[in-house]
């Protein structure tokens, strides 16, 4: 029991290094940079070394002790370490990803709002833009601040748009910057029109996402529930039998260690099957 213990708190505390939550102020500005850095230096996809690093050795010495615990021996506890040890970089590149998604999620609402001021309050693209980038997602707002800062510099909006294209890295962002920079420099009286289209398709493309993510909702859970049943066996055969001593024997070992990895492969190509796909960026500068 005192080893179940330790080995909860230790889990607790992976989490909170892995995870920042919470609502104090602390928490908010920890965010608040942390959405910064990912805007400005990263694409939505990729990890932050520096901060998976002690996550996952944390994850691993936890993951050691818990399946020494249950199955004793070296090889199970090592495998299951190493397995653990990719759960925070996992978990990071989860919430890249949800932050990937709040963004074209809030596109069509953010060009709702510029058709809106351009075509009924007279302002300009570039300002409409900026405006309108006020009001986006915490994640995308230090993206639109710097555009902004480029373009309040040298009024140059082809230069602002290369920023903000950067600091998003989504190809999302890179068709709508193209086509707001071809109004701005085409102009006419047709922007109105045009604006509208790019909202709607913008739009169809956010729900269609969605409505895929739901039909998954099923499938998910199944994942998640699945995965957890053979640990809550493994917990029910230390009654049974010679218990903890059977798990460390030879055949043990070996068993151990090839449900583990049949629970991990099972696990990725569930993933790997319900990924919905990504579009590749086509004007990235």
């Amino acid at each position: 029991m005192t080893a179940l213990a330790f080995i909860a708190a230790g889990a607790a505390g992976v989490w909170l290094l892995s995870t920042p939550g919470g609502d104090s102020a602390t928490s908010a500005a920890w965010r608040r940079a942390s959405a910064h850095r990912s805007a400005s230096t990263a694409p939505p996809t990729s990890v932050p070394l520096l901060h998976s690093v002690p996550a996952g050795v944390g994850a691993a010495v936890v993951g050691w002790i818990g399946a020494w615990t249950l199955f004793g021996g070296v090889a199970a506890p090592a495998l299951v370490a190493l397995l653990a040890a990719a759960i925070p970089p996992c978990a990071a590149t989860q919430r890249r990803r949800r932050r990937a998604a709040d963004s074209w999620r809030a596109w069509p609402r953010l060009l709702a709002e510029i058709r809106v001021l351009v075509a009924h309050q007279g302002q300009s693209i570039p300002a409409a833009l900026f405006a309108a980038g006020k009001h986006a997602p915490d994640c995308m707002r230090p993206a639109f601040s710097e555009a902004a800062r480029t373009w309040s510099l040298g009024t140059d909006f082809e230069a602002a748009l290369r920023v903000l294209k950067a600091s998003l890295a989504d190809p999302t962002a890179d068709a709508i910057c193209e086509t707001l920079l071809a109004a701005h420099q085409v102009g006419g009286v047709r922007i109105d029109a045009r604006l509208r289209a790019l909202a709607e398709a913008a739009q169809a493309e956010a729900a269609a996402r969605s409505d895929a993510r739901a039909k998954q909702a099923g499938a998910r859970f199944a994942r998640s529930f699945v995965a957890s049943v053979p640990a809550f066996m493994a917990l029910i055969g230390l009654s049974i039998g010679r218990g903890r001593q059977a798990y460390e024997s030879a055949d043990g070992q070996l068993l151990v260690a090839f449900s583990v990895l049949a629970v991990a492969a099972c696990w990725l190509w569930a993933g790997r099957i319900m990924a919905i796909p990504v579009r590749q960026r086509v004007f990235p500068r």
